[in-house]
């Protein structure tokens, strides 16, 4: 397999702005930009990122609300929290190099054997498989292997491990990751032009999309929520999500998840007393917006509060702030729709 790939690599390999060095820090950054997200989103997000953060330093010393606003929009926020704590430590502990050994690197929070094995292939040329799910289907096609258990999840590995290049290991993994891409993707396969076609089982059978199975999409479960707008004269109310949860450290309005069977009013009229020991009363619900997530939907409706009693504590968790403030703090997808709809900055509510 790896004279042919590396061969139609060579003269066929993506332009990334990553790939113009094998240094530790571009690496790093990219592979976990990438994790679960498309290359084609990552550009922009890279580039702007490697501007204003350049090294692993410059990450390590900086707030994680800036790291945050940055990659807002790129989703899978934890990724950036992970990186965070990472290059503190990579920063304080390692001189900002990859460790030598790289069990070391695995031990930083975010870095799993994928990204383990990416890097180390490609920085340090190292002969590990880096397997996601685009060279699982690669090698489910080659091998012919239909379902995706673990006694074949282990003959992928294995293979993968018998024709990596011991030379080229890193553009191994790179070109096996742009075949992907380009000739043997999920929809449509390209067998006449791939270089390892010889190699490939299912093409002879004349039906690869076979390989692997697809399983049916299950139907996505729906969160019905309900989030307040308080105005406070000229200044509205926003809250910060803890770092260990889903969207952590990511910026909001006041958001609570219904019970069905009580009324949406008092669950968010007590929630926001019991939670910021602010009292308000709810006016009206004002927009509702949908948003989607890897595992479930979301449902928000909006509600305006009028202000009653505030006898909050402001604290770097809780903050008031004017519209044009938005562009400053780091919001979630969903909250941004809402600010759409809501046109804040002409007050359309």
């Amino acid at each position: 397999m790896s004279p042919a790939l590396l061969k139609w690599y060579d003269h066929n390999k993506r332009d990334l702005p990553w790939r113009k060095s094998n240094l530790f820090y571009p690496v790093y950054v990219s592979e976990v930009m990438l994790q679960q997200t498309q290359v084609k989103t990552v550009i922009p997000f890279y580039t702007k990122w490697f501007i204003r953060f350049p090294s692993i330093e410059s990450v390590a010393v900086s707030n994680i609300d800036e790291l945050l606003k940055l990659w807002e929009g790129l989703g899978y926020y934890s990724r950036c929290v992970n990186f965070h704590k990472s290059c503190k430590i990579l920063f304080n502990k390692y001189d900002s190099q990859l460790p030598e050994n790289e069990a070391d690197f695995l031990k930083l929070p975010g870095v799993g054997n994928y990204i383990s094995s990416a890097v180390y292939s490609i920085v340090k040329n190292l002969p590990l498989t880096a397997i996601d799910a685009n060279i699982k289907r690669i090698m489910c096609r080659v091998l012919k292997i239909k379902y995706l258990t673990p006694y074949n999840n282990k003959r992928i590995n294995n293979a993968v491990e018998k024709f990596i290049d011991k030379d080229r290991p890193g553009d191994f993994n790179q070109a096996l990751m742009d075949l992907g891409s380009s000739i043997c993707t999920p929809i449509k396969t390209d067998c006449y032009i791939c270089p390892i076609s010889s190699l490939c089982k299912a093409m002879k059978t004349s039906s690869p999309l076979q390989y692997p199975f697809k399983k049916p999409k299950r139907i996505k479960p729906l969160k019905r929520l309900a989030a307040a707008i308080i105005f406070n004269k000229d200044k509205f109310f926003i809250v910060k999500r803890p770092l260990n949860t889903m969207l952590g450290g990511l910026w909001e309005l006041p958001t609570i998840e219904l019970n069905t069977y009580i009324s949406p009013n008092d669950q968010l009229f007590k929630y926001i007393k019991m939670t910021y020991n602010i009292t308000v009363s709810i006016n009206r619900k004002i927009t509702t917006i949908k948003h989607s997530y890897s595992h479930f939907d979301i449902l928000i409706n909006l509600y305006k509060c009028n202000l009653q009693d505030n006898n909050l504590i402001s604290s770097e968790f809780a903050s008031w702030i004017k519209p044009d403030d938005i562009k400053r703090y780091a919001f979630s997808k969903s909250n941004h729709k809402l600010f759409n709809k809501l046109n804040l900055n002409a007050w359309n509510i």
